[in-house]
């Protein structure tokens, strides 16, 4: 071998690995910011219809027709889609890795139910605590395609700056009128649907490898979470009866589609760097996405401060942090050789 390609190959595996991580960053903040704004969209479809029952089922059901319509329209969509039945008779996929779309819709509902009671501030902080909270267990029991995944120092402490910094980036919303044992629960409820969260995108992503793409895993979790919310919706509507009429602007119903962005690219995300490092990345997407819309289109309520936008900085940092090599797997790898 010439001492020309020995002195290359690392500056363009060097190049390619740079390439690959600006790939996976700007993935992330794409798929997350499509979170904020799928949840504005669907708080005015909610007060639109006196019913955010119906607004979550809406825009579930807006998601399932677009991935059908892409399902049927597209090339990728068919072929990947003849890859479901043989991947669940040969155990690639298990059955219940379909049911990946309740845990969605349950975290839907439950923004729906406790944001009211407790605020978006403290339903934010829940939610992200238990996304990273679930994202260190996955990636540690090997829920995604990764399989188990060591819990380094880097990514302990990019998990904890996380979680900091979007405690941080809310704080001036958070008020100090809580306590008491229902308020308790109603933030439990948002923990455990971030929780949830992360095994979704972790199932997503065994289903995105074993199909060769996210189509399939995102039409199925669209399927499976506009069931769950529709039984929810019939169960509200023999209690509490109809709400308002629809609204008739087009934009109330985007909320779908930014679902499947964000479903879509977190399962593609959870395949090449595990659950907890995707949703990291997710989560600084969430941020900046939610302080570019305050920042654009301000809602009432919302509020910007320093914090706010050193906050959702810091997340950036907590991303690049878990991000980096794991010295004592370089060096185990290097003594191998």
């Amino acid at each position: 071998m010439s001492t020309s390609t020995i002195t290359q190959t690392p500056v363009r595996d060097a190049g390619q690995s740079r390439t690959a991580w600006i790939l996976f960053l700007v993935m992330s903040l794409v798929a997350g910011a499509a979170i904020p704004s799928q949840g504005r969209i669907n708080s005015a479809l909610a007060a639109e219809t006196a019913d955010p029952f119906l607004a979550a089922l809406i825009s579930f059901a807006v998601g399932l027709v677009l991935m059908l319509v892409i399902v049927a329209a597209t090339p990728r969509g068919r072929a990947t889609m003849r890859r479901v039945r043989p991947a669940l008779a040969a155990g690639e996929v298990r059955w219940w890795y379909l049911l990946a779309g309740c845990l969605g819709g349950y975290l839907v509902l439950t923004q729906s139910l406790t944001i009211g009671m407790i605020g978006v501030a403290v339903f934010t902080v829940a939610v992200v605590t238990g996304q990273t909270l679930g994202g260190m267990l996955w990636d540690r029991v090997g829920l995604g395609p990764g399989g188990r995944k060591r819990l380094s120092p880097l990514r302990m402490i990019g998990a904890i700056l996380t979680v900091l910094a979007v405690l941080w980036t809310v704080s001036p919303q958070l008020g100090a009128d809580h306590g008491g044992p229902e308020w308790l629960l109603l933030v439990i409820l948002p923990l455990l649907a971030g929780v949830g969260s992360s095994a979704q995108q972790a199932l997503n992503g065994r289903q995105s490898a074993a199909y060769g793409g996210p189509i399939p895993g995102t039409l199925i979790n669209f399927i499976a979470g506009t069931a769950v919310l529709l039984v929810a919706y019939l169960i509200k509507l023999g209690v509490g009866g109809v709400g308002e009429a629809l609204p008739t602007a087009g934009w109330y119903y985007l909320g779908g589609p930014m679902g499947c962005v964000f479903i879509g690219l977190g399962a593609v995300l959870v395949t090449r760097v595990g659950v907890l490092l995707a949703a990291m990345g997710m989560i600084a997407g969430q941020l900046i996405g939610s302080l570019l819309l305050d920042l654009i289109i301000p809602a009432p309520g919302s509020v910007v401060t320093t914090a706010t936008v050193l906050g959702t900085l810091l997340t950036l940092v907590a991303v690049v942090v878990a991000s980096l090599p794991d010295g004592r797997a370089s060096r185990r790898r290097g003594a191998g050789h």
